[in-house]
């Protein structure tokens, strides 16, 4: 076997701009001709942390396929609103079909990380026709972003406070190991997200196969596998040993969420 290449480089980004002007930053890899697969990161992150810099679109692009990312808005090169209603989830699919669009591309197999998991499941169920079938990292049985005390981040964004709230303070750190990240802009994710928006629906789940992945050191580890029992073609897989912020670069989850995207 070839020795593995270094991690590859990311090109520079191709803006998309959607339905209310905001401009997204997208990247694609690869033969244009290839089955392409559509990476899409958790809050917090970008392409580049979550796909680039853990082996994803190294290893991607080495089983042959086409990659597509987009830095989500709000997040990486993609312009960052401030406004919460500019992150409602029919917000967040909606951009995803406009890249579809803007690449021509009918139909992925798609890969999403917590937030992208999240959009991936709403995405598949609809606009169906898009999605092949899809890997869901990290997605809780729930609404995302909702332990989250947006009140505390405020005054902590506003005035200095400390961060009290044990959960609140990981997201803030998460989000603050990110070059580029605008912390009042997640904020403002996290606000949008409960704007009408109640988390995966069981009784309407994607059709298609879904393989939702976890860590195992991750608090929403068992909420996740109970999610994946109710798909009805749905797997579930452990990722060993990791916790909800360094599952991406786990060799077993690139291993199983690239064996499930080939078959």
């Amino acid at each position: 076997m070839d020795a593995v290449p270094a991690l590859t480089e990311i090109p520079p980004a191709q803006f998309v701009i959607v339905g209310d002007n905001v401009r997204l930053a997208t990247y694609s890899w690869g033969d244009v001709e290839a089955d392409p697969v559509l990476c899409v990161h958790g809050f917090g992150s970008s392409t580049r942390d979550n796909w680039v810099n853990t082996g994803w679109v190294r290893d991607l692009l080495r089983a042959g396929y086409r990659v597509i990312a987009v830095d989500q808005r709000g997040h990486g090169a993609s312009e960052k609103p401030y406004d919460a209603a500019s992150y409602t989830m029919p917000t967040l699919v909606s951009d995803l079909v406009a890249v579809l669009d803007t690449y021509l591309v009918d139909q992925v197999r798609y890969l999403g990380y917590s937030l992208g998991g999240r959009v991936g499941w709403q995405l598949a169920v609809d606009a169906p026709e898009h999605v092949e079938r899809a890997v869901l990292g990290g997605i809780p049985d729930g609404r995302p972003l909702a332990r989250l005390r947006v009140d505390q981040a405020r005054a902590f964004l506003d005035h200095g406070e400390p961060v009290q709230d044990a959960t609140t303070l990981r997201y803030v750190s998460l989000a603050e190991r990110v070059p580029g990240n605008d912390l009042r802009a997640l904020v403002a994710i996290a606000e949008g997200m409960r704007l009408g928006e109640t988390g995966p629906d069981p009784s309407s789940p994607p059709q298609q196969p879904v393989l939702i992945a976890t860590g195992t050191d991750d608090p929403i580890h068992d909420q996740s596998a109970h999610l994946a029992g109710l798909l009805p073609r749905g797997e579930f897989a452990d990722i060993p040993k990791r916790h909800h912020v360094n599952a991406p670069g786990s060799r077993a989850f690139r291993e199983a969420g690239l064996e499930f995207l080939g078959r």
